[in-house]
């Protein structure tokens, strides 16, 4: 009876050793799943704005898989000979925004979004805002102009919260954060918006008006002309002078007086 039971416990080990085996593997094998690193392709050096990516400038890195990255890439052939829009350095993981649209060229036309249009305007009042128009920042564009309307000159704003997409030949903000006083701005305009700024820009002056980029509200400016500077009454566009008739002064005159008034001047002339 003792051997049956001795036999009986032994065999009970075996097999519980046997499950706590399968068991504790189980476990490891599932732990290393879970921990497997994602595969990411990143940038082999530094890469500079506007370049085409080669194969020998990627790999592939390891990345944690507990921080997914939304819009990388797992191969390489992805991303070659796609155009980069911002500077990326080496070990980089690239990102889909990081690129270019497949076959949209190079350079500038690159970062115009589908449905956008880029539109050069020039003036000397960009130094008015010290040089920190940057590629990124967000303006008003006001115009001087005159019209028939009105004897004094207005300024109106034309566009609110256009993005600059490049400053003067700049297409990347300056690392250092140092101004640069530019003569062109090249915005990032819808088509209809880019008939304003090219109207506005053929009737007079135009004017960039720096803005915060956070701040995206379209403000209800009217149209302002100098008399409101002073607080005056706007002026009227003067008119032709007429000459005014009167009646003889004297009662047993016979003839006709015509005065003629030309702005603070007058003149008399008598007929018979």
């Amino acid at each position: 009876m003792a051997r049956r039971l001795t036999f009986a416990l032994l065999v009970a080990l075996i097999i519980s050793g046997l499950f706590t085996f399968w068991l504790s593997r189980k476990m490891a094998g599932n732990r290393t799943v879970a921990q497997a690193p994602n595969t990411y392709v990143a940038t082999a050096r530094p890469i500079d704005p506007g370049a085409i990516l080669k194969r020998e400038d990627v790999r592939l890195v390891e990345w944690p898989k507990s921080m997914p990255l939304t819009g990388a890439f797992i191969k390489i052939d992805d991303v070659v000979g796609r155009a980069v829009l911002y500077p990326l350095g080496a070990g980089e993981p690239i990102l889909d925004r990081h690129l270019a649209a497949p076959g949209s060229g190079v350079g500038l036309t690159g970062k115009i979004p589908s449905g956008m249009r880029a539109i050069a305007l020039r003036s000397d009042e960009v130094v008015g805002v010290a040089g920190f128009l940057m590629p990124g920042t967000h303006v008003d564009v006001l115009v001087t102009y005159r019209d028939n309307t009105h004897a004094d000159p207005l300024t109106a704003t034309v566009l609110q919260d256009a993005e600059v997409l490049a400053a003067g030949h700049q297409v990347q903000p300056d690392p250092t954060g140092k101004p640069s006083s530019v003569d062109v701005v090249t915005l990032l305009l819808s088509p209809e918006d880019a008939e304003k700024a090219v109207l506005a820009s053929a009737q007079g002056s135009i004017h960039f008006v720096l803005r915060n980029g956070g701040d995206h509200e379209q403000a209800g400016a009217k149209p302002v002309a100098l008399a409101q500077l002073a607080e005056l009454p706007a002026q009227k566009p003067s008119t032709p002078s007429t000459p005014v008739v009167r009646k003889p002064k004297a009662p047993d005159s016979k003839g006709w007086i015509v005065e003629t008034m030309m702005g603070n001047k007058s003149s008399t002339e008598s007929f018979n």
